[in-house]
């Protein structure tokens, strides 16, 4: 009877270890994260303290994933890359809504400037 147990367990092993898939490396994950990354940088991240700080945890958690990779554990790897991703774009949006606001600013000043140069000079707005 425990022969039977033990044959059978031997002909369904490789069945079972067939249905179990590795996980590929995360090379399209990586680079999109390290795209994102780089977007952060050209839209002046690295200037602002909150948008650095993103952009800093997203660099950080790209070297980690790569460690992941060389160790195998591609499925933590891509977890960490997601994050780094998420990160890069938060430090995007955190950018572009200060550069925005720093826009606005200067263009109320200089509506305010152009107000006041035009009614010391008499016109009327």
């Amino acid at each position: 009877m425990m022969d039977t147990r033990f044959f059978a367990f031997l002909a369904a092993a490789p069945f079972a270890l067939a249905c179990s898939t590795s996980i590929p490396e995360p090379k399209q994950p990586l680079a999109d994260a390290e795209s994102a990354l780089r977007a952060a940088r050209e839209v002046g991240a690295d200037t602002q303290p909150a948008a650095r700080l993103q952009t800093k945890l997203a660099d950080e958690q790209l070297q980690d994933a790569r460690i992941l990779i060389k160790k195998g554990q591609h499925e933590r790897a891509t977890y960490v890359i997601l994050r780094a991703r998420a990160d890069a774009e938060l430090a995007v949006a955190l950018a572009r809504e200060r550069n925005a606001l720093v826009e606005r600013q200067e263009a109320v000043d200089l509506s305010a400037t152009t107000t006041n140069a035009q009614s010391a000079q008499g016109v009327s707005p």
